[in-house]
């Protein structure tokens, strides 16, 4: 098998098809607890199984899962365009290193913050209907007569009637803010730590699938850590309504706003949650995308 065959510009149909492989064992995987994270971020009280325990007693487990249409039907273009474009920017921005080798550190870690703003573009719109729907409480819904939003598309619909394009991209800035640097975090993590935990493997690919679920969701975990407040606030600022008065003018205006009320605590409120979630799901993104991946490469040998 050649080093890093994702690498190769022949291998764009592989990437989409590997990508998708591993965005969808990520989203399906820590779905019921991305859930409970943003219930977490935007309640005031609560424990993470006080509010699980909460939404299959008023609402049944499938709950869990509203909104994860949106994400899923995009899993399979977004990751696969992430890691394309992370080998083409991991690559070009250290250049000196020879293309039979793996990419510097250096390179890694920089390719990873190019990606992440690039991501943002596609992630917006996605996670903004994901929070929308997530945060939907039916009974709630019904007895204040607010508008009840079956899927993804209701959303969508709902929010560009009334904002237009605009709309779809509330929380760009933000979503920017927070990506760019957590991607270098990411990538830089999964490298060197699997490199770490089996000498040699990011130069013939030989690492068994203990390290990748390791590696992937130390490397989940350590991203999640260093960008959460800016998460917390991304959260809050989607949250909103166009049906009703925006409580926050911006990313200033909501920190401000948010700590007064809740004190510092309030921007990590939720951290628990997401770090076990974030093992989980990286841990099955980078097992399944580079096991589909290598399926394929050997398969077309």
């Amino acid at each position: 098998m050649d080093f890093w065959p994702e690498f190769l510009a022949s291998s764009w149909g592989k990437e989409f098809v590997a990508g998708g492989f591993g965005g969808t064992a990520g989203v399906i995987s820590g779905y019921p607890l991305d859930t409970v994270r943003i219930r977490l971020q935007h309640s005031g009280s609560g424990s993470a199984v006080g509010i699980l325990r909460k939404i299959i007693r008023d609402e049944g487990p499938a709950a869990l899962y509203r909104g994860m249409g949106a994400p899923l039907a995009s899993v399979t273009f977004q990751n696969a365009m992430v890691f394309q474009i992370y080998a083409i920017l991991s690559r070009a921005f250290d250049s000196s290193v020879s293309a039979k080798d793996p990419p510097s550190y250096k390179g890694v870690a920089l390719g990873g913050v190019g990606t992440g703003a690039v991501q943002s573009l596609i992630l917006t719109p996605v996670e903004l209907i994901k929070i929308q729907l997530q945060l939907q409480d039916r009974k709630h819904a019904q007895s204040h007569q607010q508008q009840h939003h079956r899927g993804p598309i209701s959303v969508a619909k709902s929010i560009y009637k009334r904002e237009g394009l605009k709309g779809m991209y509330r929380g760009l800035g933000i979503t920017v803010l927070r990506d760019s640097p957590a991607h270098g975090v990411y990538f830089w993590s999964y490298e060197y730590m699997r490199e770490k935990l089996h000498p040699g493997c990011r130069k013939n690919s030989d690492e068994r699938l203990r390290t990748m679920l390791i590696a992937g969701g130390l490397a989940g975990v350590a991203s999640w850590v260093f960008c959460y407040p800016l998460d917390v606030l991304k959260t809050r600022l989607q949250a909103q309504s166009q049906l009703s008065p925006r409580k926050y003018n911006g990313i200033v205006d909501c920190l401000r706003k948010s700590v007064q009320a809740d004190g510092y605590g309030v921007l990590w409120r939720g951290l628990g949650t997401a770090v076990a979630r974030a093992f989980v799901v990286n841990g099955a993104i980078f097992s399944a995308y580079e096991i589909a991946l290598r399926c394929l490469f050997n398969n077309s040998n």
